[in-house]
């Protein structure tokens, strides 16, 4: 049996990102150089450095539990420090993330609230100014919305709402100094 989880409730973590023979600028020879992973989690969107066990058998795009047997020790990363090729599978993450649990992400929508009395939640999202979030406020209260389609053909004006989400994330990532997060957390460490 491979060391990925099944798909059993709890957070997981999908691989961005691996290096076989770990970092490229750690000078010590390949056979003392751990495996490492780099990987986003679904439930936080936290991005994190895994440190391996050598015969760990964990692939790219995989998902896995942070409780993972084949994980020696794992540390919270920024964007910065995620290789080039991770970057590039990052929106594909996200995106598998969101699929994997469209309820969860359509019903931000539904819930979304006031931040400050000039401020609302949707007003954060990309290209969503006060008429189109009046828009969404005023449809919800009809019938929450059961579907990024449903949200699409009933919100007039509101394109792509999925991929709208899917920006935000990516730059709540990338911008550290963000004052407000919806869907990013925060590292403890």
């Amino acid at each position: 049996m491979s060391d990925v989880e099944s798909d059993e409730a709890g957070e997981h973590r999908v691989v961005l990102d691996m290096l076989p023979t770990g970092r490229p600028d750690d000078d010590r020879p390949p056979q003392q150089k751990s495996p490492l992973a780099y990987a986003l989690g679904e439930d936080d969107f936290l991005l994190s450095e895994l440190t391996l066990d050598e015969n760990a058998d964990i692939g790219f795009s995989d998902r896995i539990r942070p409780d993972n047997a084949a994980i020696e020790s794992t540390h919270a990363i920024e964007f910065d420090a995620l290789p080039s090729a991770a970057r590039s599978e990052l929106e594909y993450a996200i995106e598998d993330t969101i699929d994997r649990d469209e309820q969860r992400f359509v019903d931000f929508y539904n819930d979304a609230q006031p931040i400050t009395l000039r401020l609302h939640q949707l007003n954060l999202l990309p290209g969503i100014g006060k008429k189109l979030r009046n828009s969404i406020l005023d449809e919800r209260k009809r019938k929450p919305f059961e579907s990024f389609d449903e949200l699409e053909e009933r919100v007039a004006g509101l394109h792509r709402p999925k991929e709208i989400l899917i920006e935000r994330i990516r730059e709540e990532l990338r911008d550290d100094d963000l004052k407000y997060r919806i869907f990013v957390g925060r590292d403890e460490e």
